[in-house]
């Protein structure tokens, strides 16, 4: 996480411990007035109230307006909705990525339940409490004539809808820059299954939070050294299933939560934390070209940054997919892209295209909202993000099965449930209505596996970083 989510996270958790506070206080004061047992039961009713309605992580009013803000390319024209169909008020066909800009109030309902709009057979979910601007995406929709039916809330004031068209990037070469393994198919898998050339890159080997592996009796080095290796492994082996030949998949070795470290201080080689590894070629017995990293195998910022150069100049790409940096606020994502851009100023190859995603929230861990299999409605932005184009294709039934059993190759996907999550759900599925897929435990089987994928489209040449 960055400082921003940090700060949200300890703020969110310094509240929690007051009302709890508060609550035991309540409790024992209950328990001397008026019965001993009655503690207890309202112990155990309080327990499951907060994991139904409040154990979300959302770190915003959900009254609060997203802020998107699109290019001077976008069609923006007026919409309206008229005996439950949506009326355009311009003709949109041609035009790839729709968004339907509107203000939602959730009913009292939609206090208790998840508020959702029913766009023809889509459906796209929201805060519970909903009141504020949100973006529906109708991409791969007929917009004019849509059904469009709001559930435990309503829509309100006016509607606009923006409209933006790009090239299918599928028929150019793409690389995909992927912090850790997992997360090319977890933004990208429908994309790239599809794609005329397409080469993946992974940067870390994924071998932190290692736990599970040392019920097999190994010590926690021992434990997060088989990880990396079976993490290295998927981030060779899952592309395979989406059409990624193996000499498309490089594997760069560097050690989890270290890259940010490694930025601040670019010729010092900064080891595995928990692996006691600090050499990179560990991991690179696979992989297809010969890296600069492999003359000394130092994780170093600077041997990252040749090696991404070189991978670069290799598969000489014209659309480079890479996690947004105001968006998504994994420290090693942020560090990922930083890299990517350092290394396209010193490669001879230029590309073109930035395809920008976000696998992780500053501010909603559950975005994309509702069930697995529809639509992927834009994120929270409380605060403005850069006015990018929007690109959003389309997955069939077909497609997004594939990706389900992609995600189901990735070791660090496998794992049981945490009891106390499982509890969790059973109570939201009996009280909130709330259903997760049969394809997989990991909430990323949920939020991944979706009608949509979505990217943020920026000129290579464009400072990223405003």
């Amino acid at each position: 996480m960055n400082g921003r989510k940090q700060q949200l996270l300890k703020q969110h958790r310094r509240n929690k411990r007051m009302a709890l506070l508060l609550a035991l206080l309540t409790l024992l004061a209950v328990g001397v007035l008026i019965a001993w047992w009655l503690p207890l039961l309202l112990l155990v009713l309080g327990w499951v109230v907060h994991e139904a309605w409040f154990a979300d992580h959302l770190f915003y009013s959900p009254r609060d307006d997203y802020q998107h803000e699109f290019p001077a390319d976008c069609l923006s024209v007026p919409a309206r909705i008229e005996q439950g169909v949506l009326q355009v008020e311009a003709q949109v066909d041609g035009y790839d990525t729709l968004i339907l800009e509107l203000r939602l109030k959730a009913t009292w309902l939609g206090r208790l339940l998840d508020p959702h709009v029913l766009l023809g057979g889509d459906r796209q979910d929201f805060e519970r409490g909903v009141a504020g601007r949100r973006y529906l995406n109708l991409s791969g929709l007929p917009a004019d004539g849509l059904a469009v039916r709001p559930r435990f809330c309503r829509i309100d004031g006016e509607l606009r809808l923006h409209a933006m068209r790009n090239p299918d990037y599928a028929g150019q070469r793409l690389l995909i820059v992927a912090p850790h393994a997992d997360d090319a198919e977890l933004a990208a898998f429908g994309l790239y299954s599809r794609a005329a050339e397409v080469a993946i890159v992974t940067l870390t080997q994924g071998e932190i939070e290692a736990e599970n592996y040392q019920r097999l009796g190994l010590e926690k080095d021992a434990a997060a050294r088989l990880k990396g290796r079976l993490r290295a492994w998927d981030s060779l082996a899952a592309p395979l299933w989406g059409g990624v030949p193996q000499t498309h998949c490089v594997q760069l070795g560097y050690y989890c939560l270290q890259l940010p470290l490694m930025a601040e201080r670019p010729q010092q080689p900064f080891g595995s934390r928990e692996s006691g590894e600090n050499d990179v070629r560990s991991v690179r017995n696979h992989n297809p070209i010969r890296l600069p990293a492999d003359a000394d195998g130092l994780p170093s910022w600077n041997n990252l940054i040749a090696d991404l150069a070189a991978v670069i100049d290799h598969y000489r790409p014209e659309v480079v997919l890479t996690p947004h940096p105001q968006l998504d606020p994994h420290h090693d994502h942020v560090a990922s892209t930083r890299a990517l851009l350092e290394a396209c100023e010193r490669a001879a190859w230029q590309a073109q295209t930035l395809l920008l995603y976000a696998n992780h929230l500053h501010d909603n861990d559950r975005w994309p909202m509702g069930p697995a299999g529809n639509g992927i409605a834009l994120p929270p932005a409380i605060t403005p993000l850069p006015a990018d184009r929007l690109w959003s294709p389309s997955l069939d039934a077909q497609q997004q099965l594939d990706k389900a059993m992609a995600l189901g190759l990735q070791h660090d996907l496998q794992g049981p449930l945490p009891l106390k999550r499982r509890w969790r759900r059973l109570i939201q599925r009996a009280l909130v209505g709330r259903r997760w897929p049969a394809t997989g435990e990991d909430e990323f089987f949920r939020k991944a596996v979706r009608r949509h994928e979505l990217f943020w489209v920026r000129p290579i040449n464009r400072n990223i970083d405003k």
